[in-house]
């Protein structure tokens, strides 16, 4: 249950005026007939090229053309360092929109990677409504069979990047896409690739039953439930409901993960994020499966907090994944 006595949180005018401006265009873009108008997002949702800058060198991947399964790869380059970790990350945007070109994942990225340091491997996964459950998933668990699998043959592919040291990470929606393929990964024989850890930021996961967070912020400009449930709508297979595993990952329709060889997971929540509550239910359903599993909260931390370095929370962020990683690398 949400805490938070606080009636605003206190964010930067910048930040403001970003969360303000997707906000303006998740609402002008998401129809009532279940389509997103993508040309006009695209008009805010900036995009970058891979490119040499901030102690970070990238460029892109492409895993299965037919389908636009590619990822950007991030490696830091002011450092001396022989041996580097590896992040899987599965970017936000209710599974409907943003990019691993977008300007704010982009910029994400490659703050993770300079600041563990570590290489960033961020998956650009298909979309809903044109591709809903499990296009998701699968593309994200063929990602990972992919590096497994081809990683030696990848052109400019660091030498220095340890598979055996990969973390699964992802904020919003891309929280509940890490999930859902760590669950896939242990039905896999992967040859070199090793799961050391899962990075849960944020995590968009639902119900059929409100949660108090999700009343208390219901008009939140980015995961109000007006927007959520559309999101829902748009990403469930046609018919289900919000208690569907996909969404409700502990709910009455879940299977049960307790012989599921899950890594040790650290979630991240913060105080102003509707999604709070879902993130307390997803720590506490790790707990009683027997999963290590560690949270984090943030009491003044809106949603996608951690996409704006001027906010003090995203600076602790990025200090608790470092040394959650190297918590882990040291086992």
């Amino acid at each position: 249950m949400s805490t938070n006595s606080k009636t605003s949180p206190n964010l930067p005018w910048k930040a403001w005026l970003s969360i303000s401006t997707f906000s303006l265009a998740m609402h002008m873009s998401f129809r009532r007939n279940m389509t997103v108008n993508r040309f006009l997002f695209n008009l805010c949702d900036r995009k970058s090229s891979p490119s040499t800058k901030n102690g970070v060198t990238s460029f892109d991947v492409s895993v299965d053309a037919t389908r636009d399964l590619w990822f950007r790869l991030y490696k830091p380059t002011n450092t001396t360092a022989t041996n580097f970790p590896v992040i899987v990350y599965f970017h936000g945007g209710g599974f409907a929109i943003l990019a691993a070109n977008s300007k704010v994942c982009d910029d994400a990225c490659r703050r993770l990677a300079e600041e563990v340091p570590a290489v960033v491997i961020s998956v650009n996964y298909r979309r809903s409504p044109e591709h809903r459950c499990p296009n998701q998933y699968e593309d994200g668990i063929d990602a990972l069979k992919f590096i497994d699998n081809s990683f030696t043959d990848i052109e400019n592919f660091p030498a220095c990047a340890d598979i055996k040291q990969c973390f699964l990470a992802g904020d919003s929606a891309g929280g509940n896409l890490a999930h859902n393929v760590a669950v896939l990964a242990d039905g896999c024989n992967f040859s070199r690739l090793r799961l050391n850890g899962l990075i849960v930021i944020q995590p968009f996961f639902g119900g059929e039953e409100r949660t108090e967070s999700e009343m208390r912020f219901q008009r939140d400009p980015l995961v109000g439930l007006k927007l959520t449930d559309w999101m829902w709508k748009a990403f469930l297979p046609e018919g289900s409901n919000r208690d569907h595993p996909a969404a409700n990952v502990f709910g009455p329709n879940a299977g049960d993960i307790s012989g599921v060889n899950l890594p040790p997971t650290i979630i991240f929540i913060g105080g102003f994020d509707p999604l709070q509550d879902g993130g307390k239910r997803y720590h506490e359903g790790l707990k009683k499966c027997g999963k290590d599993a560690h949270l984090i909260e943030y009491p003044n931390a809106v949603h996608c907090f951690y996409l704006f370095p001027e906010v003090p929370e995203c600076s602790l962020f990025l200090k608790e994944v470092k040394d959650f990683i190297c918590s882990q690398a040291a086992k």
